[in-house]
């Protein structure tokens, strides 16, 4: 799978989760707690469908250093077997 095939799924997966968030165009530099509206429980549910559909495991710890929606594909990228 491509980085832009992850990106592409991340965003579809944030915007399945937040159908209020449509009219934001997410780029890979937008900053997920503070330019959209995820909070931190939302943050936690786009993590979990995540890693149940790359079939990665992101370590709790690095959870709070994803800030932008391109550090979050990064550490999947990182992780896709």
């Amino acid at each position: 799978m491509t980085r832009q095939e992850v990106l592409e799924q991340t965003k579809k997966v944030i915007y399945d989760c937040f159908p209020d968030m449509a009219d934001i165009d997410l780029q890979e530099d937008s900053v997920i707690n503070t330019e959209t509206a995820i909070d931190s429980m939302g943050f936690v549910l786009v993590i979990c469908k995540l890693e149940a559909l790359f079939d990665v495991r992101i370590p709790e710890r690095q959870w709070q250093k994803l800030q932008t929606l391109g550090d979050v594909v990064d550490a999947i990228c990182k992780r896709l077997k």
